[in-house]
């Protein structure tokens, strides 16, 4: 192919996968599969690979930049982001609605949900997206370009020439069906754990290493257009030179002719916020008319043509009692708060996370203080805040603990996390995580080994490893209360079962941090046994499609560590199965994920099911996953299989598809 022929493939290519992305990520309407999109874009790195003069900045290749920044620069706004008067009551919004009357007349509002997540201006020019800045404080924000690039729904290049030269603004929000999960992820790999889905969007943008932000399931509603080469004279009229040029327009948007229809649209999205995808905590009033808008202008601080009507938080006051701190499975210290009971949301809080000591001293909340405490959703309660004004004196703060409140180890902090962490991997409050985690459905799945009897084991000096739960035997756990012939049994016949479990259970089980289910099965596909995977270097590592560098160098820095060697000597003397061939089978490269209870197999047979015949298990929907297998009482995970239009399989219709029928 001459250079001629290789730049027109290259346009073309280009144009043909934002068609595609804009299908997928912003209509949620897939018109090829993931196959074929794979296979355009194969094409398209191969030519840029070949003819690197053509790559272009909008090109789809470089959504995911490469080496992470050393920090954000501060920008400037083309035009102040202000922010929005807040109202709290109908009332104020009839007052609103008189002021604006007075000064412009009669008005049309256009309603829109105010998305909770993080405010962002991205700018266009001849088309092409160039910069993208965080709010900041309204007239300088952070360059987070390289972060924005990551995000699908955010077009490198718009359709049509509308908004050749043009600053856009929206929100990036965190999804709250993925939100609890990724969460779970960050707890299992001992990093920060985030309060809600408008801080996990935060913390998200605020990472310098763009392929990070890549990973998170970060999107986009964008609503207004500040500086544009194109005369409109509606907001409704800009909305819809949005969409049509391929930003991801709120579809609950509504424009109303009054006040009184607006109050109608805010009563009914209130009703409607638990069924949403997305946090919201209101609802934003904007005039319709430019003309009208200018007319009303703007104060310093706010536009007098826009105003936020703010739902009732789910929150609540309440007594801070105690700080007690957890100890996790990696050594990190978290201090959680003791409430008194409260009601929030029809759910009785008595405990709260407080994440990390940082978060601790920021929010300055201390045992004995009234406490704002919010929970939305299914998300984990949390302290919001502090009423310093009902401080009688005695209130103590909690500092960092010097040693670990259950060892009383040393704590160790490293530079670069905020995690404190007792560093004694023999602490017992570590340990009983890492035999829970080792024993866990997902891992070695041990039934009849739970929390209590973990508690009991330990208190007896009965196991100091994972590999000691191999040496029980009947006399040693009939002195521990409550067990009998009956239960002795059954737990040391699961415990001898879990010795023939496959490599993936293993490796997942080992506890190594950053390897979830999903990277433990990538590596037993690639490996054929725990000895292999222990002579690979991070470089190494790093070359395996699905694992990131800081996954690669955990598990290059475990294998290094001579205790973590002696306990796989351990484990392969007792019998243990490190060693698996290579399975390839009627599912082999396939990707499973399973939502609902299914009738006739535990998930873990299910999955082991999947791996057995050479396929991989995920727990995240997503445009890779080749299918669905749906039980009873799915979630939201089968909602989302539907909108993206993946295969859907039954219970029956997947073990046929296994070859277990």
């Amino acid at each position: 192919m001459n250079k001629n022929e290789a730049k027109k493939q290259t346009a073309k290519l280009r144009d043909e996968i934002n068609y595609h992305n804009h299908k997928y990520y912003v209509e949620n309407n897939p018109v090829i599969s993931d196959y074929e999109y794979d296979m355009l874009l194969k094409s398209l790195e191969a030519l840029e690979a070949q003819f690197p003069d053509f790559i272009t900045p909008d090109s789809p290749t470089q959504r995911i930049g490469g080496e992470p920044l050393k920090g954000f620069t501060t920008v400037d706004h083309k035009i102040s982001m202000l922010s929005l008067e807040n109202a709290y009551s109908y009332d104020e919004l009839n007052e609103f609605d008189e002021r604006v009357k007075k000064n412009a007349g009669d008005v049309e509002y256009v309603c829109e949900p105010k998305i909770d997540g993080v405010s962002i201006a991205l700018i266009y020019e001849q088309g092409v997206f160039v910069r993208g800045a965080t709010r900041g404080d309204g007239q300088k924000g952070d360059d987070v370009t390289a972060n924005l690039r990551t995000i699908h729904s955010i077009p490198l290049r718009v359709q049509g020439s509308d908004l050749k030269n043009a600053e856009v603004r929206g929100e990036v929000y965190f999804p709250i069906s993925t939100f609890k999960k990724f969460n779970k992820e960050q707890e299992k790999k001992g990093e920060q754990v985030f309060a809600n889905p408008r801080n996990a969007a935060a913390g998200s943008l605020r990472q310098l290493d763009p392929r990070i932000v890549a990973t998170r399931p970060l999107d986009t509603f964008l609503y207004y257009i500040s500086h544009s080469d194109t005369d409109f004279k509606t907001h409704e009229k800009s909305l819809e030179t949005l969409r049509t040029a391929g930003f991801r327009v709120n579809p609950l948007i509504k424009k109303v002719r009054n006040i009184k229809e607006a109050i109608t649209f805010c009563k009914d999205l209130e009703q409607k916020r638990e069924t949403l995808d997305y946090e919201i905590d209101g609802v934003v009033l904007k005039v319709n008319s430019f003309a009208q808008q200018r007319q009303l202008g703007a104060t310093i601080k706010h536009p007098r043509w826009a105003i936020a009507f703010k739902f009732t938080a789910k929150q609540a006051t309440t007594r801070l009692n105690d700080i007690v701190i957890q100890v996790g499975r990696t050594g990190t210290l978290t201090p959680v708060a003791v409430l008194e009971p409260v009601q929030v949301g029809g759910v009785t809080v008595s405990r709260a996370t407080l994440h990390n000591f940082d978060e601790l001293k920021r929010k300055d909340i201390r045992i004995g203080d009234m406490v704002l405490v919010e929970r939305s959703g299914d998300v984990i309660p949390q302290v919001v805040k502090s009423i310093i004004e009902k401080r009688k004196g005695d209130e103590k703060a909690r500092a960092i603990p010097k040693k670990c409140p259950v060892c009383g180890s040393e704590v160790i902090r490293t530079i670069d996390e905020v995690a404190v962490r007792c560093p004694n991997k023999q602490c017992p409050a570590r340990l009983k995580w890492r035999i829970d985690y080792f024993a866990s459905r997902d891992a070695m799945d041990i039934d009849h080994l739970g929390g209590q009897t973990v508690d009991k084991l330990i208190e007896k000096g009965l196991v100091d490893t994972i590999a000691d739960l191999y040496n029980l035997n009947k006399e040693d756990l009939l002195t521990l209360e409550g067990f009998k012939d009956k239960s002795v049994e059954n737990l040391l016949a699961s415990i001898e079962k879990s010795k023939q479990q496959g490599l993936a259970r293993l490796i997942y089980g080992l506890g190594i941090r950053h390897v979830g289910k999903f990277a433990a099965q990538i590596l037993a596909s690639h490996y054929p046994s725990i000895d292999e995977l222990a002579k690979k270097t991070a470089e190494e590592l790093t070359q395996i499609h699905g694992l990131g560098e800081k996954t690669a160098q955990a598990i290059a820095t475990f294998f290094a560590t001579e205790e973590n060697i002696d306990l796989i000597n351990k484990l392969k003397d007792i019998g243990i199965r490190t060693k698996e061939a290579k399975k390839e089978g009627r599912l082999t490269g396939k990707k499973f994920v399973f939502t609902g209870g299914l009738q006739t197999l535990s998930r873990p047979d299910a999955s082991d099911l999947v791996m057995k015949n050479g396929g991989m298990v995920s727990s995240a929907i997503g445009k890779d996953i080749d299918y669905v297998v749906v039980g009873a009482d799915p979630g939201s995970k089968y909602d989302k299989a539907k909108k993206l239009g993946l295969v859907i399989l039954s219970e029956n219709e997947f073990k046929k598809l296994a070859g277990a029928a």
